[in-house]
Formats: structure tokens, C-alpha cells, sequence
């Protein structure tokens, strides 16, 4: 039988001391990685990998709470809340040739990543084919150039389509898209699109009352509301607000299936906040902002931002800072205006928290993605880079903004798991926000995680405990002389009696 006492016996000081060091470097690097990727990522990776596999095997498959809500929800009848993490189409999406490409030669930075172009990939491909394109060369030509990645590969096979067949409208509008280096050249090449768009319509629309597939009419449908709801932002870009006002009524009034989710409303809303009409604004907010209805930032933002212009109208701009900065101070009580437009600015900063610093320009703005996730830092882009002008416009409403956002944090104090007019903020945003926003943008996370301090000064300890064992390792007798002059020192100024005297004088 193994002896262990005689084991124990024969290892020297050295062996423990090289023991503690390697335990505390390895204790000391696990504290360093957890501390890095709790900043990176936002949560434990120690505790993530305890629940994903370990909590299996001991707990036996517990539900949680959240996931008892979850299926009591899915079970329950009536409509269901959206995902929390879908990811929608940016209405005011920009021209990948006339404006994201420019932007790219400009500076050498990509303005889209890969997922997002994938995305709008799908959706193009979902929207502009058919199964009865088969045999058709300027269709089968489209389908390969939705789905290539390249710029150039897109563009040389819509022109093998546009070869196949001149009025091939699909051909001319991904031309028109990524091909055009100005939006007037884009304007050009989506009025010709827009003539083969109608005339291929009406075709579909004759065959198929004669018994022809749906499915040609339903994508003549969507290719011919596609290059109508481009050629509206391309006058909303070259300063023809009426025109596109005019273009944008007649989409959301007349739009088909496929276009519901663009939400050409809020298009309207933006071309209506340019030419201040504020009323016929006030107008589409009481048709869209409804309960049963999916919100967005453009629907609580401009609801804040009319309130706060009819606040800042009867009231001084700095009213406000004045009851925040002095409360004891008398001062007229907040009238019934200001009081809602705050509650206003209180719901849409719970509704998205990452807009009001880019409206007060406390952070940089970059190109808005092709997608958007709602109550994200991509929605919060997307709104305030063709919304900051109209808050710039109306006086006195950045003031307000400034003054009063911070206040709708105090009523959320546990935001992930409690909402207070809305539900509570998903907490997988920021993962979606970096696939959809540029690599050179700030993402900007809530609620802010900040790490423990004590994790950094466990890792401190741990790796200053396997500095001074790998010291002792290495020179035993300058260290043992070390320690000893460290206890005398110690022991000289710690004296019982020396400690006495020091608070009697004290």
C-alpha cells in the first residue's frame, strides 16, 4: 500500500512555493480574461458556460421565470409581441452607389457589413423572384445577381439581364441602386424603370386575370412599389419636398403587401418634419401611433419632438434648466405642456436610450445600416442621422431633451427585467447592433456594464502573490533577508505600546 506520509515527507519548501505561484499566475490570468470579456462582451464567461452546460447536468433542466413567462405568453391567446431581436428594413436607407460608395471613397471605410448586405440580399431575392422565372434569361441572370456579394458581379449581371431584355425593370433598378455615382443619375435610370415597371404590372395583371401566376404579379407588384419608393427619396434628396410628400401619401395609402414593412410612414413623417408641417405630422402620428401597433424610434421621438416644440412655444428655453438646477428656488410650476412633453421624452428614451445622445451630438454619428434592430444603437443611427436637423429646427426642443432625458433612467432602475410603458430592453441588442453597424462606429451599449472593481484587484493580488513566490523560488536567501527586515519593520513601528502613545497624542 501507497505510503502518502512518506510522499509528504520528501517534498521541499520549493515544491510549495512553486505551487503557490503557479496557482496564483493561473487564478490570476483566469481573473484577467474574465475581467476582459465581461468589458467586450457584457457578461460572465464563467457563469455563461456554468448555464449553458453545467446547469443541464445538476440542475436537471429547471425552467426560469423568464422562461415560464415566455410560454405562458406563447400559450395565451391573441396577437404576440414581436421578437425581441428582429431585425427590420431601415426605411431611409441610403443608395449603395450614389451615397455609401462615395462615402467608401472617400474615406476607405465600409459603410455596411457583410450581414447586413446578406439581409437585404434575402430580401431581394424573396421579393423579385419566382419559381416561374425558370427558362427566362433576363430573370434567371437577376436571380444570380441578388444573390452575388460582389458590387461589380451585382452590376455585370443586371446588364447580361438588361442585354437579354431592354425593359427588364429589375436590371434597371439594381442599376439605378449601386451602379448610378449620383442621386440625379439614380433619378434617371429609376424614371426608365419606372415606365418598364408599369407596363410589366399591367401585363401580370391582364395574365393573371386570364389565369397566369400570381406569383409574376406579386413580384411586378413589389419591383414597380420599389422604384416608386425610390424615386421619392431621390426627391426628398435633391430638396423637392412637395414632390416627395406628394410620392410618399400615395405609397402609404396605396402600398402592397410586400412594402408594408418598409414603413413608408415614416418616410412621410420625415418629409412633412422638413417642410414643418406640423399638423399633417400630428396627423399620421394619431393614425400610427397606437397601441396595437409595432412602435419605432420615429413614431416616440416625433411625438417628443412635437410635444417639446408646443412646450418651448409658451415657456422660456431655459425654463426647465432652471427647476432642475434649483429646486428650492421659486419659480412658476411646470405647466401642463412642459409636464407632457417631458413624460413624452421619458417614453421615447425608455423606448430607445441610445437617441438622445446622438441628438445632443455627445456622440459621433455614422452611416445608417440597410437594417435596423428596434430599441437599438442601429435604430437610434438610422433616426437621429435624418432627424437631427428637424430637433435643430424646432427651438427650444434640444434644450428640453437635454434637460429632462436623464430622468427617465431614475423610474428604470432594472431595465432588463422591468419596463414601465414598455417591455423590459432586450438584452441581446448589442450583439445584433455589431453585425448590422460599420466596424469604425462606437457601438453604444445599455445599460452601461461596468466590471466589479474587485475583479481588478483580485487580479492584481493573485499576480503580485506569484511575482513575490517566483522571487522566493529564485533567490530564497535575499528574500528570506527580505522578510525578515519587512516583520522587523513591521514589528518596530506596530508596537502595542508605540500604538498607544500615538493615539494618546492623537
Amino acid at each position: 500500500m501507497w505510503d502518502t506520509s512518506v510522499f509528504l515527507t520528501t517534498l521541499t519548501p520549493k515544491f510549495y512555493v512553486a505551487l503557490t505561484g503557479t496557482s496564483s499566475l493561473i487564478s490570476g490570468l483566469i481573473l484577467i480574461f474574465e475581467w476582459w470579456y465581461f468589458r467586450k462582451y457584457g457578461t460572465s464567461f464563467i457563469e455563461q458556460v456554468s448555464l449553458s452546460h453545467l446547469s443541464p447536468w445538476l440542475g436537471g433542466g429547471t425552467v426560469s421565470g423568464a422562461e415560464a413567462e415566455a410560454a405562458a405568453a406563447a400559450a395565451a391567446p391573441g396577437p404576440q409581441p414581436a421578437p425581441e431581436c428582429k431585425v427590420w428594413r431601415n426605411p431611409l436607407n441610403l443608395l449603395r452607389g450614389a451615397e455609401y460608395q462615395r462615402f467608401y471613397w472617400a474615406t476607405g471605410k465600409e459603410p455596411l457589413t457583410y450581414y447586413d448586405m446578406n439581409l437585404s440580399a434575402q430580401e431581394h431575392q424573396t421579393l423579385f423572384t419566382c419559381e416561374s422565372d425558370a427558362g427566362r434569361p433576363e430573370h434567371e441572370a437577376m436571380a444570380r445577381a441578388w444573390r452575388e456579394r460582389s458590387p461589380a458581379a451585382r452590376v455585370a449581371a443586371a446588364r447580361r439581364a438588361l442585354a437579354a431584355r431592354p425593359d427588364c425593370a429589375p436590371a434597371m433598378l439594381l442599376l439605378a441602386e449601386e451602379d448610378a455615382p449620383t442621386v440625379e443619375e439614380a433619378e434617371r435610370a429609376l424614371r426608365a424603370a419606372l415606365r418598364a415597371a408599369e407596363a410589366a404590372a399591367r401585363a401580370s395583371a391582364v395574365a393573371l386575370s386570364s389565369g397566369g401566376p400570381a406569383e409574376a404579379a406579386r413580384r411586378d407588384a413589389a419591383v414597380l412599389a420599389h422604384v416608386r419608393r425610390r424615386l421619392a427619396m431621390c426627391a426628398r434628396r435633391l430638396g423637392r419636398l412637395r414632390e416627395a410628400a406628394r410620392l410618399f401619401r400615395e405609397l402609404a395609402r396605396d402600398a402592397p403587401p410586400a412594402l408594408l414593412p418598409l414603413a413608408t410612414h415614416e418616410n412621410l413623417i420625415e418629409v412633412l418634419l422638413a417642410q414643418r408641417a406640423y399638423a399633417d405630422v400630428q396627423a399620421v402620428l394619431a393614425r400610427y401611433d397606437d397601441i396595437s401597433l409595432p412602435k419605432s424610434a420615429c413614431i416616440c421621438y416625433t411625438a417628443a419632438l412635437l410635444r417639446a416644440r408646443a412646450a418651448a412655444e409658451r415657456a422660456p428655453p431655459d425654463a426647465w434648466w432652471r427647476r432642475e438646477g434649483s429646486p428650492g428656488a421659486t419659480l412658476p410650476p411646470a405647466s401642463a405642456l412642459e409636464l407632457a412633453a417631458v413624460e413624452a421624452i421619458h417614453r421615447a428614451v425608455e423606448f430607445n436610450p441610445h437617441v438622445p445622445e446622438y441628438l445632443l451630438e455627445l456622440r459621433p454619428l455614422a452611416l445608417p445600416p440597410e437594417h435596423v434592430l428596434k430599441r437599438g444603437d442601429s435604430e437610434a443611427v438610422a433616426y437621429a442621422f435624418f432627424h437631427l436637423q428637424h430637433w435643430k429646427a424646432a427651438d427650444g426642443a434640444l434644450r428640453l431633451l437635454a434637460a429632462t432625458w436623464r430622468g427617465a433612467f431614475r423610474a428604470l432602475p432594472a431595465p432588463l427585467e422591468r419596463g414601465h410603458l414598455f417591455y423590459p430592453y432586450p438584452a441581446c441588442t448589442e450583439c445584433a447592433d455589431r453585425e448590422l453597424l460599420a466596424a469604425h462606429h462606437a457601438l453604444s451599449v445599455y445599460p452601461e456594464r461596468r466590471a466589479p472593481p474587485a475583479l481588478a484587484l483580485a487580479a492584481a493580488l493573485c499576480a503580485l502573490t506569484a511575482a513575490l513566490a517566483l522571487a522566493t523560488h529564485r533567490w530564497p536567501e535575499a528574500a528570506a533577508a527580505a522578510a525578515a527586515a519587512a516583520v522587523r519593520t513591521a514589528h518596530a513601528h506596530l508596537h502595542p505600546a508605540r500604538l498607544l502613545a500615538l493615539l494618546s497624542d492623537v
